[in-house]
């Protein structure tokens, strides 16, 4: 006994295991230490004895073993001796697959991804974790992984399309990254049909020797079924579509209205003729508007419904709001992250109801700039709930009769306009940097399908919101950082070096330049756009200085806001459907207070997995949408478009189609004959012989050949191409107007979804 209190007692984090378990075992951090001092790798039989491990306490150490494994810092040669991974010169992170079978190994540690051929693909899914040696480098000069060990299995079940072939079962992963087959066990496939769209779950993973398997636990529909793109996509990306019970009972729990007890500590405003103005499809209302002169200026008051009054940390609504982290809005449907009685109901800031909420009240000056302000915990009562159309024809007409509906807020509305005027001002001066997009809706028939697209058309009352929310978020964002109280910023930081190094030497290829040195500011951005605006390559350019620039995501440590042009940025405004804005509400409260508010995890932790949530949300509604547009493309097979050139890519053109705001390829074996070549930098293909060059911007007809569900892809075929061959020249590919913009920039930050979901950068 003796020896062994000698031993356990050298642990330096003995104290800590002490105050966590009853029992404590050695840590972590010893276990390493006494393994290093072994000098090479040690069987577990020696491990219990060099830190005597009682027998009672053995399946416990081999559970913390097991966890050390999981996590990547131990793991078992093929003797099964415990080996510490970092002097083994292996690397921990996650397999990303391509659909052409090979993959990436992507390293936690933030070093550059490994490269994973066919073969070691054959072991794993996937996002499946693992452990891998650098085997050398690939042709292409990348280095090249083996993988050692599988740590953690990312798929339990998978969502596909169930195929047989000379009487064998398999299912095809609606995740192309997914590219094994997965066997269908014998007697395992159940009610379902080849053909059919189902749920399998995996019973075997992969491994060197053998393919998955799995059983079929649910039959989805056939692949046409209206709504089976969402219910795939939901499937697909892990989105969590089904509120658990205990936040479905919490929900339930509450009264329908406000309770004269949660009054307390709150200023009354339900006399202020706050309005909220949204789309004509909008259900859930986070935000509500106000706004009167005041001496050298004008007075905003911006009211934000007080989820945080409802959802407080850790409860079930709050673990559940973690776990989705945003609503998402498909085409006709939402997936919101508060139960309906909440985020349609008792949150939603319903006109002629009484609601709590949070206030931004601000003094902004005549020029534009933000004042003094605070925040304040209010109950107000909407006066009006107004579209963006009825707001545009009210200050278009005040004589009209949407002005005449709504003429006891008509005055405030104005007033609205006249701000918005002065901080579209300062918004210039500022320098932040506004690109012109178009954003589409889809119209719908009766069975679901796309009837027709259409582009939304941006008035000043979507852009007078705009102005009004992001004002808030800053004063948010001032409030918190003044005050020291750690909170997710919205950072967006500047081009990296190489970027910025490519987006500069693509510039002179037109005479152009961007400002700022070696660390351009947004307003270099805004001036260049400025000076190519109405130049028929206006839309060329505009695209490559976008992609210079990276996305915006959440972290506690703040850089500012690159695009918008703000020292600190974050979002307050929209807590029903971010949580993010949640997590912002609580802090201030807390600050109002004297606290410090302290999350259920580590702020860096949210915001990698707020930032991954919105990244998989905008993944779900693309693939919809990308299925629904091949849906309604099976009608124009053999047509002719006009389109633009979207992107450039080593195996071919993606163009945009004018009229229908489609994207399909037309892949380099169709460009003509001769040998094309991708140039990265310059956003073109080239033709070797004829000198022929197709870039991003580029005019072009097209007809389509080929519209494939399965793969969501439409393929195109230059048109002229086909003229010109039938006359019996050559195939030109000629331009039409070459460098007009089309319809397919990425979605303008700050704009609003036509399902009614506000974006705020």
């Amino acid at each position: 006994m003796k020896k062994k209190n000698n031993v356990r007692l050298q642990d330096p984090y003995l104290e800590r295991e002490r105050e966590q378990y009853e029992h404590p075992l050695p840590s972590r951090e010893f276990i390493l230490q006494i393994l290093g001092e072994q000098g090479g790798p040690v069987s577990e039989e020696e491990l219990l004895q060099l830190l005597q491990i009682e027998e009672h306490e053995e399946d416990l150490f081999s559970r913390r073993l097991r966890a050390m494994e999981r996590d990547g810092q131990v793991m078992r040669n093929r003797k099964r001796a415990i080996c510490i991974v970092d002097k083994l010169d292996l690397v921990k992170g996650k397999v990303q697959g391509h659909p052409d079978g090979f993959g990436f190994l992507v390293p936690e540690d933030g070093s550059p991804d490994m490269f994973l051929s066919e073969k070691e693909m054959h072991k794993v899914l996937h996002g499946d974790v693992v452990m891998a040696r650098q085997s050398g480098v690939d042709r292409r000069g990348r280095p090249e992984g083996k993988i050692v060990e599988v740590l953690e299995r990312a798929n339990s079940r998978v969502v596909g399309r169930l195929y047989e072939e000379h009487g064998i079962l398999f299912v095809v992963a609606e995740n192309r990254r997914i590219s094994q087959d997965i066997l269908v066990a014998p007697g395992e496939a159940g009610s379902a049909k080849a053909g059919q769209v189902v749920i399998l779950e995996i019973l075997k993973h992969p491994d060197k020797h053998a393919q998955p398997i799995g059983r079929i636990v649910q039959v989805l529909g056939n692949y046409a079924d209206p709504g089976m793109e969402i219910e795939i996509a939901l499937r697909k990306h892990d989105l969590p579509y089904e509120f658990p019970r205990d936040a479905e009972k919490q929900a339930k729990h509450f009264a329908p209205e406000v309770k004269a007890a949660d009054w307390e500590g709150r200023e009354d405003i339900r006399n202020l003729p706050l309005v909220t103005i949204d789309g004509e499809t909008a259900r859930d209302f986070d935000d509500a508007v106000y706004c009167e002169p005041e001496k050298g200026g004008y007075r905003l008051v911006v009211a934000i419904a007080d989820v945080s009054h409802y959802v407080q940390t850790s409860d079930a609504l709050d673990r559940e709001a973690i776990n989705r982290g945003n609503s998402v809005y498909f085409p006709r449907r939402v997936i919101p992250m508060l139960p309906e009685e909440l985020s349609n109901g008792l949150c939603s800031l319903n006109p002629q109801v009484d609601r709590l909420c949070m206030v931004c009240d601000m003094h902004i000056s005549s020029k534009g700039d933000i004042g003094k302000y605070r925040f304040y915990p209010s109950v107000m009562h909407s006066h009006a709930r107004l579209t963006y159309n009825q707001v545009a024809a009210m200050l278009a007409d005040p004589q009209g009769a949407e002005a005449k509906q709504f003429a006891a807020v008509l005055p405030h509305i104005q007033h609205l306009y006249e701000l918005f005027q002065k901080l579209l001002h300062a918004r210039e001066k500022r320098g932040a940097i506004d690109f012109e997009t178009v954003e589409t809706q889809m119209i719908f028939n009766d069975k679901g399908k796309i009837e027709r697209i259409v582009p939304v058309v941006r008035n000043d009352a979507h852009r007078l919101i705009e102005e009004c929310m992001l004002a808030a978020n800053v004063c948010a964002a001032d409030y918190l950082h003044s005050n020291q109280h750690t909170v997710l910023y919205r950072i967006h930081e500047g081009p990296t070096p190489e970027k910025l190094e490519a987006l500069r030497e693509f510039l002179k290829e037109f005479g152009l330049q961007l400002g700022g040195g070696e660390e351009p500011q947004a307003g270099d951005y805004s001036k260049l756009l400025k000076s190519i605006k109405g130049r028929p390559d206006h839309g060329l350019l505009q695209t490559v200085m976008l992609r210079s620039l990276k996305q915006a995501k959440y972290e506690p440590e703040n850089v500012g806001h690159f695009g918008l042009g703000y020292e600190a940025y974050t979002h307050f405004t929209s807590p029903i459907r971010r949580y993010p804005d949640l997590l912002v509400h609580r802090a201030i409260k807390a600050v109002l207070q004297g606290k410090q508010y302290k999350p259920a995890q580590k702020w860096a932790e949210l915001g990698m997995h707020c930032s991954m949530t919105e990244r998989r949300a905008d993944d779900a509604t693309r693939d919809v949408e990308a299925w629904l547009k091949c849906f309604y493309m099976r009608d124009h097979l053999g047509s002719v478009f006009t389109g633009t050139v979207s992107s450039v890519t080593g195996f071919g053109l993606f163009v945009s189609l004018d009229d229908l705001y489609v994207e399909g390829l037309v892949h380099v074996s169709e460009l003509g004959k001769d040998y094309f070549h991708f140039d990265a930098a310059k956003h073109q293909m080239l033709g070797e012989r004829t000198g022929q060059r197709y870039r991003l911007g580029d005019r072009l007809q097209v007809r389509v050949v080929k519209v494939d569900m399965e793969s969501t892809k439409v393929d195109f075929v230059l048109h002229e191409e086909e003229a010109e061959e039938e006359k019996g020249g050559t195939a030109s590919g000629k331009e039409l107007n070459a460098g007009a913009w089309g319809n397919t920039a990425p979605k303008k930050a700050g704009s609003k979804k036509s399902s009614g979901g506000k974006k705020h950068g």
